[in-house]
């Protein structure tokens, strides 16, 4: 097996040039860093990374922490870090924290203690001990989708990235209420999460600007799985005045509020109409197809692998959050009518879009974002009517 020394005595450089080259600890000479990696290609060398984590106190690894791997929504995120820190040279050390508060801690504790260069971590509903083990060990972290610091004039502690979740529910409500309904459920999520409370505060948002009134009877906690989802929709459809429409806040909570709705002999969207927040592989192969909005998941996981090594690569500089905005899908659930070539058209002839706005093709549109001072904002957003 060829050693540096066999790098060094090929490429013509001192064993420390090499080393250079290879820990990048300082600037080499283009045509002489050019030599190095050539030999290193003709010997086929293999750096000792161990060793080289000794010289740069860096291991080149990321931990991550997401809970409910097996979510398509954490799955395409996953797939996004793995990408991105391979494309950079870092390996990535995986961990499920179960949602549960102190496991989560231990997990970060683990992947801290195998000395990972930073990590993303999905925070649970309640991550005081979790953000007290980061702050007293000064863990480069970016939290991912659940953010802590969410208003507009708080500083975030934290590096953060996540997905709109306001407006894009608020689209949906103001969608539903062009229809025409005026009892609108909503199936919420896990109670303490950032966003359950950003969705449902979307929802709020949403009924006022249909000029409906808020009947907190209406948002129910499915737990955001769906187990509690189907729980939470049988619930909603016992009221005395059930909703006309339902709003579900995550892809689990989707399929339980449909197995609801189907063991209560209701059919979507003739008994009910039906939107959700997350959309997914196969939502498009139900019937109705299913109207959502859609979260940039894999996006997600290259900016948070960005920021990371941003913060790496410069420790000392104020946290900052990122948003990335949301798709609205528009097909058949909510009750619009199938038109040729796969696009929702309105049902009864009423467009649930803004003059001029409606979607020339395609059946999708990006769903702005809130501009929120004090917040990166992954792109701006087209002027509206634009595709996404």
């Amino acid at each position: 097996m060829p050693t540096m020394a066999d790098v060094a005595r090929s490429a013509g450089v001192s064993v420390a040039t090499v080393s250079h080259v290879l820990n990048e600890t300082r600037p080499v000479l283009p045509h002489t860093r050019q030599a190095v990696l050539d030999a290193i290609e003709e010997l086929g060398y293999t750096p000792n990374t161990l060793a080289r984590s000794l010289v740069t106190s860096r291991t080149r690894s990321i931990g991550l922490a997401v809970s409910a791997i097996s979510n398509p929504y954490f799955t395409e995120i996953l797939q996004g870090v793995e990408a991105a820190a391979l494309e950079h040279g870092y390996s990535l050390l995986i961990a499920d924290p179960h949602d549960d508060p102190e496991h989560e801690r231990k997990v970060v504790q683990l992947l801290h203690e195998r000395r990972v260069d930073g990590v993303i971590v999905a925070p649970s509903a309640d991550p005081s001990a979790l953000l007290a083990y980061l702050d007293r060990h000064a863990v480069p972290t970016v939290l991912l989708d659940r953010v802590i610091d969410g208003r507009a004039d708080t500083a975030p502690r934290f590096d953060q990235v996540c997905a709109e979740n306001t407006e894009p529910t608020a689209r949906l409500v103001t969608h539903l209420a062009g229809l025409g309904h005026r009892r609108i459920g909503l199936v919420a999520g896990l109670p303490g999460l950032s966003t359950t409370g950003e969705r449902i505060t979307g929802y709020r948002q949403g009924l006022a600007s249909a000029g409906l009134p808020l009947d907190e009877g209406l948002v129910v906690p499915g737990h955001s799985e769906s187990a509690g989802a189907e729980r939470a929709t049988a619930a909603l459809m016992s009221l005395t005045v059930p909703p006309t429409a339902l709003v579900t806040a995550n892809n689990a909570m989707t399929i339980g509020a449909l197995r609801a709705l189907r063991e209560h002999g209701l059919s979507v969207p003739d008994d009910i109409a039906l939107c959700c927040f997350d959309d997914f592989a196969w939502a498009d192969l139900f019937s109705p197809r299913l109207t959502a909005v859609a979260q940039p998941s894999r996006e997600i996981g290259v900016e948070a692998v960005r920021v990371l090594l941003e913060r790496l690569a410069a420790p000392d500089r104020p946290a900052r959050t990122v948003r990335l905005p949301c798709t609205f899908v528009h097909r058949t659930s909510c009750g619009c009518q199938e038109e040729d070539g796969g696009a929702a058209a309105t049902a009864r002839g009423r467009s649930p879009w803004p003059a001029g706005s409606r979607p020339r093709s395609a059946h999708s549109e990006q769903v702005p974002q809130s501009g929120r001072s004090g917040h990166h904002q992954h792109s701006e957003y087209p002027e509206e009517g634009t595709l996404s």
